[in-house]
């Protein structure tokens, strides 16, 4: 399903988007080593994924087993590896600072605030825009096409820079020994994103992952960590993933059996407070739908 775009004239020529908006897909995590004795994943939004033709939306996918196994496959594995990986979030406050390496700085900074404002909401996390990248763990960069390259050399080293041939946007975070993530990187050029109408896209996704959701999977739909379906922004599903994410009862290096008894309590909370029969309504509730148009 596409989403038809009715923002202002103004934002139509400045975000450079099509009338109609496709989401970026999420090449996922490709294992890079290590960095200060941790491992950094990498999200790459690729270019070519199209929407499958026979794919059709589950007819419900509120039900509780399917969240579960959708929590599974987007918070505990990476795209790129088949290893048992354990729950991984921030435990400290999320401090963004902006380098804007091109123009449209205040345009920019509001796409970014406005999500960053949403992602707190919903996770009842700290998670703040500073002005100073000493003062920052999630350093987010505006690049040029030209610089693509270099810039992810810079910040991600040269492994992820193997990546970015055939990717619009990419992320990475670094965790420590506790599975808790410390630091986070996302790179965005945006000539290459408005290219591909993915601008606002690539803002929602890769800051999205480096909360600690960092697979894309064709199982789990409808989501932004789906490659093959047209979603630019949160769905009611990706709502109640990070939601279930930020819960205080569940901790960063959880394995998957371990978390399994307490989704079932909260999803079961939710099916009966309304939570879940009200979350496609309450998540348009971000400021950047009406922007586009939901």
């Amino acid at each position: 399903m596409q989403k038809r775009f009715k923002a202002s004239t103004y934002y139509f020529n400045r975000l450079m988007l099509p009338v109609r908006l496709r989401c970026l897909g999420c090449s996922g995590c490709f294992i890079l080593g290590l960095f200060f004795a941790t491992t950094c994943p990498l999200y790459a939004a690729q270019t070519q994924p199209a929407l499958i033709p026979a794919l059709t939306p589950v007819a419900d996918w509120k039900n509780l087993t399917y969240i579960t196994q959708a929590f599974s496959e987007i918070a505990l594995k990476n795209e790129y590896d088949v290893a048992k990986h354990r729950v991984r979030k921030w435990r400290i406050p999320v401090r963004v600072f902006v380098e804007h390496q091109v123009g449209d700085r205040a345009l920019h900074t509001q796409l970014v605030r406005m999500h960053l404002a949403h992602l707190a909401e919903i996770t009842d996390h700290d998670i703040q825009l500073v002005d100073t990248l000493l003062d920052a763990n999630l350093h987010l960069v505006f690049t040029r096409q030209s610089q693509w390259e270099s810039e992810v050399m810079r910040l991600m080293g040269p492994s992820s820079a193997k990546n970015v041939h055939g990717s619009v946007c990419m992320a990475k975070f670094a965790l420590n020994a506790k599975s808790e993530i410390e630091r986070a990187w996302v790179i965005i050029p945006v000539d290459q994103a408005q290219m591909h109408g993915k601008l606002v896209a690539c803002v929602v996704e890769e800051i999205t992952q480096v909360l600690g959701l960092p697979n894309d999977s064709e199982k789990v739909f409808p989501s932004i960590f789906n490659d093959k379906t047209p979603q630019d922004l949160l769905t009611g599903l990706d709502f109640i993933l990070l939601k279930l994410l930020y819960n205080p009862s569940i901790h960063a290096g959880m394995t998957a059996a371990e978390v399994k008894a307490p989704l079932q309590i909260l999803l079961e909370q939710w099916q009966r407070d309304g939570t879940l029969i009200h979350v496609d309504k309450t998540v348009r509730q971000g400021q950047l739908y009406p922007l586009l148009g939901y």
